[in-house]
């Protein structure tokens, strides 16, 4: 049986007379506007991406183990008889574009008898003055000494500084040709005798355009001259300083790892460059050669405990030649790599390769990431 006493008392309370008497208004609520806040740009949201992924990814590196391999067993028996099978085509591949040395040498050879007559080098400064941009090419891909021969005081490069302003851009030219000789040259041919010869002169004429003040107008000009200095007489510096980098790895981040080989190429190039200006326009290249000497670093600790190939100090700060020379080796040792080395230096080698590996990167950039984790971080 269900009461339903309250019910009907409420609607008698309701029909009553003075029910309407008895009725509270409600008060008013004052308007109180607020306004939420804006979500974040698109942009924003961008960047934030961007500097919080490799973190978050290097993060993830530190607290995993090494992954196990499924070809481990496969690398075990192929490695002694087939060293080479896994490495990348990436390096071959330079060798197969034509070398700049090799066609100084050969032209004569492969030209047809006539068809070309090497000029005098008064032709070559006849050129400079009528601003005869083709014959220069011409030289350049035919005989490319002609450009940095010295005949009297004066080179072809300081023959179109000495004219002035009017000729800055044929002098804009030659520097472009010699930075092209340098990016193109094979690696088979950088030990021979007449390519040091070369690069000593190129050097000469690079240092006379840095103290003109042309690689404000000629970007990687500095860069250039320091990838030719290093190239002709710098072995023996990047052997010293991959030394120091490596007893750097080995202390961990207590080592600080990436200032040590970032102070030493500012050292380097401070020592060499007298401008200021000039040493702030290569950032890229400091970064750049930073990065190599971490990779020749932790590389030359690797060969302590496997049977390996060094990197060759001649690919340095030439590019990614270093970290490519460098990952052909990892994959070609995998398996000795994950049996051999210690847990921190194969972290450390898992950080290098994740940070450095492609180009929508800047150096600089890359640099900056890996000091957060190999010097700043927690470490292993």
């Amino acid at each position: 049986m269900v009461n339903n006493a309250s019910v009907i008392l409420s609607i008698v309370e309701r029909f009553s007379p003075d029910f309407a008497q008895r009725s509270v208004t409600r008060a008013r609520v004052s308007p109180d506007p607020c306004l939420p806040a804006r979500l974040p740009t698109t942009g924003f949201l961008q960047r934030e991406a961007e500097q919080n992924a490799p973190k978050a990814v290097l993060r993830q590196l530190r607290r995993s183990p090494t992954p196990p391999s499924p070809t481990t067993e496969y690398h075990d028996a192929t490695e002694d008889t087939q060293p080479h099978a896994g490495r990348r085509g990436s390096v071959s591949s330079e060798s197969d574009q034509t070398s700049p040395t090799r066609s100084l040498f050969t032209i004569s050879r492969s030209q047809p008898s006539g068809g070309w007559k090497e000029p005098q080098p008064f032709e070559v400064f006849r050129a400079v003055e009528r601003k005869d941009i083709m014959f220069l090419m011409e030289v350049r891909d035919r005989a490319f000494p002609l450009l940095l021969r010295k005949t009297g005081d004066a080179t072809p490069l300081l023959h179109a500084m000495r004219i002035g302003q009017s000729h800055r851009d044929v002098a804009i030219i030659l520097l472009g040709a010699f930075s092209r000789w340098i990016n193109h040259l094979e690696d088979s041919e950088i030990g021979l005798p007449r390519t040091r010869v070369i690069l000593k002169a190129l050097r000469t004429n690079l240092k006379l355009g840095i103290d003109y003040g042309l690689y404000k107008s000629q970007s990687d000009l500095v860069a250039s001259f320091m990838q030719t200095l290093v190239m002709s007489e710098g072995e023996k510096w990047i052997r010293a300083q991959v030394s120091s980098v490596s007893l750097a790895l080995r202390s961990g981040n207590a080592g600080k790892p990436v200032s040590t080989a970032e102070a030493a190429v500012r050292k380097f190039a401070t020592k060499e460059l007298s401008k200021a200006d000039a040493i702030a326009a290569l950032e890229d290249y400091v970064a750049n050669a930073t990065t190599d000497l971490l990779l020749l670093g932790a590389w030359a600790i690797a060969l302590e405990s496997i049977e390996g190939e060094p990197i060759p100090v001649y690919y340095f700060a030439r590019d990614d030649r270093v970290f490519k020379s460098f990952m052909d080796r990892v994959n070609t040792h995998q398996a000795t790599i994950r049996r051999t080395l210690s847990r921190r230096l194969k972290w450390q080698f898992r950080v290098l390769q994740n940070v450095l590996e492609g180009k929508n990167t800047t150096y600089r950039r890359k640099v900056e990431i890996v000091t957060e984790e190999l010097d700043d971080g927690d470490g292993v």
